[in-house]
């Protein structure tokens, strides 16, 4: 038990290394936002998933209600139930289901990969040690983010806040390059945030509606243009 708990560890490092760096420019954000340090790392422990917490900052910074931040973390982090979904496929039956809770608390990106990718039998003390250190990396990089926020040049602090955007476009620019329905969704999504950001009528929108709007209309017309073709249709090819 001991062993998987470090191994599980092991390969948690890269992870937790690479969301130190990225929840630094979430704290900055954070304190930008008008929240304290104590507020972001409790956001942070508490909400393992960067596009949602980006989303949610931006909601709560512009005033919104708290139905539109309820409907903007199901909508963007409704993919997780389906990787949970997947990764319980992996698990010994022999697991109880407050453990599968607790595994599907941090069940993120990257640790769903390095989980699926593992060669051995899943178990819960490996788990638990995949996730312990990401946890840890992203709850204190929002922490020193925010610490930092405070005491740096309102420029440099700026520049860092950047940095959370630049994520986001190097995550779905590669994939974009290589596959043609992710660039036209992400394109569609940028051209309605565009019509609604730009367009009076539409000035009543707030941030958290725009942001929910955005994301069901371009994933319907993804769906409709890109339709995924059935195991019956793929096998009549």
């Amino acid at each position: 038990m001991k062993e998987q708990f470090v191994e599980g560890l092991k390969d948690g490092i890269p992870i937790a290394l690479g969301y130190l760096s990225v929840s630094f420019s979430v704290g900055i954000m954070v304190l930008a936002s008008g929240m304290n340090a104590f507020q972001g790392a409790l956001m942070s422990f508490s909400n393992m998933t960067s596009a949602g917490q980006f989303a949610g900052i931006a909601v709560i910074a512009s005033g919104g209600t708290l139905l539109e931040l309820i409907l903007t973390q199901l909508v963007i982090n409704l993919r997780y139930a389906l990787m949970s979904l997947s990764l319980s496929q992996k698990l010994p039956e022999d697991i109880s289901l407050w453990k599968r809770m607790v595994i599907a608390f941090a069940n993120t990106d990257e640790i769903f990969a390095v989980a699926m990718g593992h060669a051995k039998t899943l178990t819960f003390p490996y788990m638990i040690g995949l996730q312990c250190l990401p946890i840890l990396g992203w709850t204190s990089g929002t922490v020193l983010g925010a610490v930092a926020g405070q005491v740096l040049p309102t420029a440099i602090g700026s520049a860092l806040s950047v940095a959370l955007y630049g994520m986001f476009i190097a995550v779905v620019v590669p994939v974009a390059a290589k596959i043609r329905p992710v660039l036209c969704i992400a394109a569609i999504a940028a051209f309605l945030s565009c019509i609604i950001y730009y367009i009076p009528l539409f000035s009543g929108i707030s941030t958290g509606m725009s942001i929910i709007i955005c994301t069901i209309l371009a994933s319907v017309i993804g769906a409709l243009i890109f339709p995924v073709p059935q195991e019956s249709e793929k096998m009549e090819e």
